[in-house]
């Protein structure tokens, strides 16, 4: 049981990437998360309200099974496969954030200090979540798919905007860990 609680490492959860990127091709499926929340207000009437809404939903019902899996799977892991001990993170990493007033660094995956009630509730919280959300949103629907999609299924189909997309991704969150983290939390 002791290996259960330990991370998988890359030469098991790698294989097992490639045989869902295997099969999601054969069937013609492009795999993202982003695409479940369009599925998802489209069942839920948003095509009363935008354009972007009216497709066929039904024909996307599969992909609803990616969030449920999420959900099940992530349940499965902190509450079977977790050993409960803290993350190893680099001294440097624990230092940059004790100095912006984070505290018990690496206790748990969210911080507090940002994602309590209190925190969230507050006014600073409640601008960081709705300009946050819009960004995301909107660099979703601009990118034409999230992070999931164009990392997992884009490059591993070769497609050029994918890539593009991906650097973009990681130069934004460098310049959201670099310049703008800071300013936010000083």
């Amino acid at each position: 049981m002791d290996i259960l609680l330990q991370p998988w490492p890359w030469y098991v959860s790698g294989p097992l990437f490639s045989v869902v990127m295997l099969l999601l091709v054969y069937f013609g499926k492009t795999f993202g998360m982003s695409s479940n929340l369009r599925t998802l207000c489209s069942i839920a009437g948003g095509a009363k309200y935008a354009d972007f809404f009216k497709f066929d939903w039904k024909a996307q019902r599969w992909n609803l099974t990616v969030v449920l899996g999420a959900i099940i799977g992530g349940y499965i892991a902190v509450t079977f496969l977790s050993d409960g001990s803290t993350m190893n993170l680099n001294e440097q990493t624990i230092t940059d954030l004790e100095a912006f007033g984070f505290s018990g660094i690496g206790d748990n995956l969210l911080p507090d200090e940002i994602y309590s009630w209190e925190a969230v509730l507050s006014a600073k919280g409640m601008v960081i979540i709705i300009i946050a959300g819009f960004l995301v949103g909107f660099g979703t629907r601009y990118a034409g798919g999230c992070t999931s999609g164009h990392a997992i299924t884009g490059l591993s189909n070769l497609q050029l905007p994918s890539l593009l997309a991906v650097f973009g991704f990681f130069i934004g969150g460098l310049v959201m860990t670099h310049l703008l983290l800071p300013l936010i939390f000083r």
